[in-house]
């Protein structure tokens, strides 16, 4: 059973993806709920707390350590733990339909409040140090080529990246088969037998 704060804020994510941030008051949020704007309040100060912790709960949740678990990662395994971790990844982000939404809105936060625009640019940076470190443990496997390794890093968190730009937009690609000639043209030039 979820407990009021976590009410709080998968209520408020759903109320913020259906009318924005700017729309959505605190007297809605408690009547979603059905508590008083007091019980709200004694949990979240404002509506700006709550903008900021679920903030930083979605980039927990979209965290690179999430999806791809280095230890995983064999020399025969690779290329198909690479193609399905980051199929896991996409398939979360097309399985919520509010996430587009939401980031959408963090986005544009992060054109006026630098705090968003860095936070967003971690994330970023996170994933392109954790495929470095990715490619270059499967580069010490012998799974994959050892040349270039942080422009493949790159290259995936821009494909990636772009994945999820495109599907906030609403584009109908086939997401999936885009990360699979990704990671197939990464991992290209080793012999796996």
């Amino acid at each position: 059973m979820a407990s009021t704060y976590e009410n709080i804020l998968e209520t408020s994510y759903r109320l913020f993806a259906e009318h924005g941030f700017e729309k959505t008051s605190m007297a809605m949020i408690a009547k979603a709920l059905n508590i008083s704007k007091p019980a709200l309040y004694y949990h979240f100060e404002s509506k700006d707390a709550i903008i900021d912790t679920l903030f930083e709960e979605l980039c927990r949740s979209i965290a690179f350590s999430r999806f791809f678990k280095l230890q995983d990662y064999t020399r025969t395994n690779f290329a198909e733990k690479l193609t399905s971790d980051g199929l896991h990844l996409i398939g979360s982000q097309q399985e919520d339909a509010r996430y587009s939404q939401i980031m959408k809105q963090y986005q544009a936060l992060g054109y006026r409040n630098a705090k968003y625009a860095e936070r967003l640019l971690e994330i970023l940076e996170g994933f392109t140090a954790g495929f470095a470190e990715l490619l270059q443990h499967g580069a010490a496997l012998g799974a994959i080529p050892d040349d270039d390794v942080l422009v493949r890093a790159q290259m995936l968190n821009m494909i990636l990246d772009s994945i999820d730009n495109y599907i906030n937009y609403g584009f109908k690609y086939d997401y999936n088969a885009i990360w699979i000639k990704a990671v197939a043209d990464i991992v290209k030039g080793v012999d796996h037998a």
